[in-house]
């Protein structure tokens, strides 16, 4: 699947990462993407805040209707610091 945008979290906090990602993945949506790169970063140890925080807001109501399975990226991608998002049509 041709990954079509990519988003990186890096620079966030917490609280704009929340709502920034939403509104990347609508905008995609909207734009006919079906697979795209979040890069989160790994984190010290491989549980950095933003990463383990984007997999549980993978798991909530909101992310449902926008996305319908990730993936962790190919090292070329970023490998444990990336994740595929595929994105449900409209």
């Amino acid at each position: 699947m041709e990954v079509s945008a990519s988003f990186d979290l890096h620079g966030h906090t917490q609280e704009s990462a929340w709502s920034a990602l939403p509104a990347f993945l609508i905008r995609e949506q909207a734009r006919g993407s079906r697979c795209v790169i979040v890069i989160t970063g790994k984190g010290k140890l491989g549980e950095g805040v933003l990463r383990r925080n984007f997999l549980h807001w993978l798991d909530m109501p909101e992310a449902r209707r926008l996305v319908s399975g990730y993936a962790q990226a190919h090292p070329r991608h970023g490998g444990k610091g990336a994740f595929y998002v595929f994105i449900r049509r409209r």
